[in-house]
């Protein structure tokens, strides 16, 4: 299916949406069945979702969602949740373009952010490339590829402080079954 439709209105895109820290560690628990609920309910069409980390997947017409579907979702959970949104384009981009390539021993991360981190952040960030740590940042979007699991700083409050903007992590794993599987 291609990232782009045509509906009865105009373009229809398919997007991807990351949620920050849900279902982790006990504490802002929300059911897949119910975000699918949530999300339908607030007009986005052919909504389906991928593991328990908070990936949802959907159609829209509309073209600025985070801050409408941020404020949706804390009416309707009662909890105040971090989004970041790409389209499918995007997100097959990000996954093909990977700087990175893991071997069996390592993991390829991707942290979303809202926007473009400034370049001094960036450079504190690249300042700390270790034999841990590998670490690229191409436009919204941090590439980390972690070496040795102990060693590593990388962790989305590590990337929030250095970078001073919020994140969400997905491995390159998940991000890619998404693409081979919704694209």
């Amino acid at each position: 299916m291609p990232a782009t439709t045509r509906g009865t209105g105009g373009s229809v895109t398919k997007y991807v949406a990351f949620l920050r820290a849900i279902n982790v560690g006990g504490h802002t628990i929300l059911k897949m069945a119910d975000l699918k609920r949530m999300f339908e309910s607030f007009g986005l069409e052919n909504v389906q979702t991928s593991i328990q980390s908070g990936n949802v997947i959907f159609e829209s017409e509309a073209d600025t969602l985070e801050k409408r579907i941020e404020s949706q979702l804390e009416k309707t959970s009662g909890y105040k949740i971090k989004l970041f949104v790409r389209t499918m384009r995007e997100l097959q981009s990000i996954v093909s373009k990977s700087p990175f390539t893991a071997t069996a021993a390592e993991t390829v991360f991707v942290a979303f952010l809202n926007k473009k981190p400034d370049r001094k952040n960036q450079q504190v960030l690249l300042a700390l490339i270790s034999e841990a740590d590998d670490f690229a940042v191409k436009g919204r979007e941090v590439y980390n590829l972690r070496r040795d699991r102990e060693k590593s700083v990388f962790s989305p409050n590590f990337v929030e402080k250095i970078l001073k903007l919020p994140v969400t992590t997905r491995n390159m794993t998940t991000l890619t079954k998404i693409v081979d599987k919704y694209k």
